[in-house]
């Protein structure tokens, strides 16, 4: 009596495996909770990516824009202090970083030739920018001068932080830089 019994529930068993995979109503559920995790990431790396590009185009134009105030004469060599250059450049980026741009170092340095101007290099220090020795030094009127600014950009989505990353504390070091002579302004 007990194998027919359980003879009767393997059949039953089989016929209720056969109705469930011949159902569709749940399939397309399943499918979404399948995609749904690479799709999720996809959109986040997307959404990462252009605000950090953006604020990448920002940063450039506002160094950009101090620049040209510099090479135009309009700003002199001694007008301005570290911080105010900095601040400068930092009231233009405030529409995509925090109030205060925390994160920001800017170099200005004046230099007697291209040459020299070229060999500047990004100093990095224990996986991170060493801006110990940033000042901001202009020349006079037909000086050439570069001007540096770099922007430790944090990671917003999480999932993103590793893969994105390029310097320590999850951030991507943002990096403009603008080298010109200035021009013969009347000093």
């Amino acid at each position: 009596m007990t194998t027919h019994a359980s003879g009767k529930t393997r059949a039953g068993c089989k016929a209720l495996l056969r109705a469930f995979a011949r159902r569709r109503d749940g399939s397309t559920a399943v499918e979404f909770s399948i995609l749904v995790i690479p799709f999720a990431l996809l959109v986040f790396a997307i959404l990462e990516s252009c605000i950090s590009f953006a604020a990448q185009q920002v940063m450039t134009n506002a160094t950009d824009d101090v620049a040209r105030l510099y090479r135009t004469g309009q700003l002199r060599a001694d007008q301005l202090s570290h911080d105010e250059v900095r601040d400068r450049i930092c009231e233009r980026m405030e529409i995509l970083v925090s109030s205060g741009c925390p994160g920001l170092a800017v170099d200005l340095q004046t230099f007697s030739s291209f040459a020299q101007a070229a060999a500047l290099r990004t100093p990095y220090s224990n996986g991170d920018l060493d801006d110990t020795g940033f000042d901001a030094v202009s020349g006079g009127a037909g000086s050439k001068n570069v001007l540096r600014v770099y922007y430790r950009w944090p990671i917003i989505t999480d999932m993103m932080r590793l893969s994105m990353s390029t310097i320590n504390g999850g951030k991507v070091l943002h990096f403009a830089s603008v080298t010109w002579q200035n021009e013969p302004y009347a000093e």
